[in-house]
């Protein structure tokens, strides 16, 4: 695609925001970045949800776009290349893997156009492969190829960092990190593990103890992300910000998880008594209070590199945004019920208009 010039300059040019990411990171700043672009894209009628492969990307490149800035506008740090769930394993199930380059250069090109135009951080994106075993080497070997391949394509398209992420198993994690080592020209690695009801990964590792033999294997940033939402994840990241003395990473679904159900995979809709994933897990969102009070746990264990990750949306983001301080373009449209006509103060509430607040509140007459 590139010939060897272009490609330095690439290089070159992606080298100050990759070290800008770094010294935010050693500065003790924090990064915030928004996920979710798969469920989000489902929710909207553009993915499928079972294979969930991001098909949009080459279907419908304006509206990838259009949600990164979406995200931007409500204080994300980073645009995250669409490539979750792109690689080649999943484009074979659907019968696509011809189309698996052209999908993740389209995707990497979207982000950084957003990227250079909004003055962000743009990443590119790796991830379980659903195809990983630790116990048969032809295998670790296919999947270093499925990662080496995104990797490449991502340093081709000037990607400040590489994001590896939702490893349920620790092997496949370390395995992505050491590839983003070897493919990735020095681009700093942000690796998060995908939390299940254990506290430990598929392959039997505490979490705290992955993230902290991943920190000392070189990642920029370790932590957790997707699988468990706010009130299930916040114990783990207390452990693992024990045990790692560099930048911890969160990004937990926003779905009311709990200790009894620690997953949003083991949610259980309260209408049909069955598992609510994917069908009916909006039955299971988080209120806004709740990812603020999330985005407060975070700010005070010293979580720097923090999001959401499936079923995020902008409002939520936001709201974290504000929390950490920030004040994003859509934070000039955050509620103030003041000024409404029922639930607002005495400048805007008429005597007659109590009577339909008590109406709304069901009030006895």
């Amino acid at each position: 695609m590139f010939n060897c010039s272009t490609l330095k300059l690439l290089i070159m040019l992606s080298r100050s925001y990759c070290e800008a990411f770094l010294r935010r990171l050693k500065n003790g700043e924090t990064v915030i970045a928004a996920e979710g672009y798969l469920f989000e894209f489902e929710r909207r009628g553009y993915l499928q949800a079972g294979a969930f492969v991001p098909e949009v990307v080459t279907e419908h490149p304006e509206l990838v776009k259009q949600l990164h800035e979406e995200f931007v506008h409500a204080g994300s740090d980073v645009v995250l290349a669409f490539t979750y769930y792109g690689h080649r394993e999943k484009l074979r199930l659907i019968g696509k893997e011809d189309e698996l380059e052209n999908l993740n250069r389209k995707a990497l090109s979207i982000a950084k156009d957003v990227a250079k135009a909004t003055g962000t951080l743009m990443a590119g994106n790796i991830c379980n492969t659903t195809l990983f075993r630790s116990d048969d080497q032809s295998i670790v070997e296919t999947v270093r190829a499925m990662f080496k391949e995104q990797i490449e394509w991502a340093v081709e398209a000037g990607a400040d960092f590489i994001v590896g992420e939702t490893f349920l198993e620790f092997r496949e994690a370390m395995l992505a990190l050491e590839s983003i080592k070897q493919f990735g020209q020095g681009l700093p690695a942000v690796i998060m593990i995908a939390p299940s009801s254990y506290d430990y990964t598929v392959d039997g590792v505490p979490y705290e103890e992955a993230c902290r033999q991943l920190e000392e294997a070189g990642a920029a940033a370790v932590g957790l992300n997707c699988c468990r939402g706010p009130k299930s994840i916040m114990p783990a990241m207390a452990k693992i910000r024990k045990a790692c003395k560099g930048p911890i990473a969160c990004l937990p679904v926003p779905y009311r998880t709990s200790s009894e159900f620690p997953t949003m995979q083991s949610l259980i809709d309260p209408d049909t008594k069955q598992t609510a994933f994917p069908y009916n897990l909006p039955a299971q969102c988080c209120s806004r209070t709740e990812i603020e009070n999330f985005a407060k746990e975070c700010k005070e264990l010293g979580v720097q590199y923090v999001g959401l990750c499936c079923g995020s949306c902008s409002h939520y983001l936001r709201v974290l945004a504000e929390v950490y301080g920030r004040k994003p373009p859509a934070s000039k449209y955050s509620p103030d019920m003041s000024k409404h006509y029922t639930y607002g103060d005495n400048s805007t509430v008429r005597q007659y208009n109590e009577k339909i607040f008590r109406a709304f509140r069901g009030d006895k007459k």
